[in-house]
């Protein structure tokens, strides 16, 4: 069973412990992940001057804006990767039918081959008797 670690971080000038079962990397990220947020937030005009639930509604609404993008380039990820993967099985599946046809036409070759030694072979017997 995983570790739970607990950890302060720092979160818009505010002490918080944050516990969980990811590391306290990821927890730190985290936090500064948000830190960024409200930074990037605050910089807005007229935003420090909004109410309390105003400012948290617009950074909750930011947050979740970044995941659903972020959610939507996974996904994306996920489709190229797919396609790629099928064009991958179609790319061998199409190499394995040209190593058979290649087999086959050296086979045929081969028995040419074959064919045409012995009809050497015939001609030569019947110069060779031609010639007695």
């Amino acid at each position: 069973m995983a570790v739970k670690n607990t950890t302060q971080v720092l979160i818009g000038g505010k002490i918080i412990t944050l516990s969980g079962y990811e590391s306290e990397e990821y927890l730190q990220k985290v936090a500064n992940y948000m830190n960024g947020k409200l930074t990037e937030l605050g910089q807005l005009p007229g935003y420090n001057r909004q109410s309390q639930e105003t400012r948290h509604t617009l950074l909750s609404l930011n947050i979740a804006d970044d995941y659903f993008k972020a959610k939507r380039q996974a996904e994306m990820f996920e489709e190229e990767l797919e396609a790629k993967d099928r064009e991958m099985y179609d790319l061998k599946h199409d190499l394995i039918n040209k190593q058979v046809e290649l087999d086959e036409v050296k086979e045929k070759a081969q028995e040419q081959v074959q064919e045409l030694q012995q009809k050497v072979a015939e001609l030569e017997k019947e110069l060779d008797e031609l010639l007695k």
